[in-house]
């Protein structure tokens, strides 16, 4: 059985969709839930489903090497991001290559980098007059945004689309694809 590992800084939403897709498959599970803020709502949720938490700091996140053992001592084959926003440390990078994946609210390489999260991707999607928006699922590097693209999924963007009419479009979308797009990956 593969382990699964997710990151995460935010409500949980895409992660709670992961871990009751893998909740019961034979191949796969999500066992641990690392985020940097202990009052995010990932964390309560995760622990609902009966899924192990870890919160850390940037201090231990970047300049030690627990996190990593920690993984290690877990047997995590693969991490995922699900809305975790600090850049992942080259330790990791290089222990888990082509097995770290992330997912993008936009269609990457547009609208992609430090900042662009959340509001702010769709709020330059819709200031640039883009016709479509969509998900990026792709493999995590050394760089925010830049690695390797899984899949890219599409949404219309409308005349009358608003940074939160745009967002739910998009949610709609990582929701409906990205625990597929891992499943592949495994």
């Amino acid at each position: 059985m593969k382990k699964i590992a997710i990151f995460a800084s935010g409500t949980g939403t895409n992660a709670e969709i992961l871990i009751r897709h893998f909740e019961m498959h034979m191949d796969a599970q999500v066992t641990l839930l690392i985020s940097n803020r202990a009052d995010a709502g990932a964390v309560k949720m995760a622990q609902e489903y009966g899924v192990e938490t870890m919160i850390v700091d940037r201090e231990q996140f970047y300049s030690t090497r627990s996190v990593l053992d920690e993984l290690k001592i877990r047997a995590i084959d693969m991490i995922v991001l699900a809305g975790f926003l600090w850049l992942i440390p080259e330790i990791l990078i290089l222990a888990y290559r082509n097995r770290i994946i992330n997912i993008h609210p936009a269609l990457l390489p547009k609208f992609g980098g430090k900042g662009m999260y959340g509001k702010h991707v769709h709020a330059a999607v819709l200031a640039a007059g883009e016709k479509e928006s969509g998900i990026t699922i792709h493999l995590v590097n050394e760089n925010f945004d830049e690695g390797d693209h899984i899949a890219q999924f599409t949404c219309a963007v409308d005349a009358g689309d608003t940074i939160e009419t745009l967002a739910a479009k998009v949610q709609r979308l990582e929701h409906e694809h990205f625990a597929s797009a891992i499943e592949r990956m495994l």
